[in-house]
């Protein structure tokens, strides 16, 4: 009987630069361009090293999602412990290179199975999240009808988010900024202006659809293993 095929191990340096490989030529090209050779290629890696750390290219979709959506939950949680939770999560929630990576791995599971089930549990997880964070917002400022749920509050704030961004990477942007106005001005009336000024910084008055220079990767892992 054959021995199972040796698997990389998991915080190994070139796993991790395949990782973020895999993750740039997402945002930037989609998932129809990560392939093992352009993955490879992109990390300066061997081919073979693709399948030496993930047996199959849906366990490399699987880590880039399982990483990203860590990342977002440890953010939510620092929303949480913000001053201002709310602006915390519209800020993330407008970020085009996470909102880039959100829309690919959505269409990509339409495919993967395994890969839909684990959007629809971190999603749990996120909208949890987001509904503490209006329920603490709300309880601190009174300011918004109390006959509407914390949790509407929460889909309503995502939902927006999600239409503008989506709408930004086909270059339609009709109605955005006028959305944006209202979105910020109930944020402001909760939470007062954003401590950090960062209110309507995150694109330009005519920007193009998003292209690669206006993506940023999530921040890599650090790894000292071969």
């Amino acid at each position: 009987m054959a021995s199972p095929r040796r698997i990389g191990a998991p915080d190994a340096k070139n796993r991790t630069a395949l990782v973020d490989a895999a993750e740039q030529l997402m945002i930037e090209e989609g998932y129809a361009a990560v392939t093992s050779r352009r993955v490879a290629e992109r990390a300066g890696l061997k081919p073979q090293l693709v399948h030496y750390y993930f047996r199959t290219m849906d366990d490399l979709f699987l880590e880039v999602f399982r990483r990203y959506a860590d990342q977002g939950i440890e953010a939510h949680r620092q929303a949480l412990e913000s001053p201002q939770p709310l602006w915390a999560l519209w800020r993330f929630g407008i970020n085009p290179a996470a909102s880039r990576l959100t829309m690919e791995m959505a269409a990509l599971a339409n495919h993967r199975k395994e890969l839909r089930t684990e959007i629809a549990r971190y999603a749990e997880v996120f909208r949890e999240q987001q509904r503490e964070a209006f329920v603490t917002a709300l309880q601190r400022h009174r300011v918004l009808p109390d006959e509407v749920p914390p949790i509407v509050w929460s889909i309503l704030l995502t939902g927006v988010s999600t239409v503008v961004m989506m709408g930004e990477a086909l270059g339609v942007t009709a109605g955005h900024a006028e959305t944006l106005e209202v979105v910020e001005r109930y944020l402001t009336l909760m939470e007062g202006e954003p401590a950090d000024g960062s209110a309507h910084q995150w694109r330009n008055e005519h920007s193009a659809p998003l292209a690669p220079e206006f993506c940023e990767t999530t921040t890599p892992s650090t790894a000292s293993t071969q």
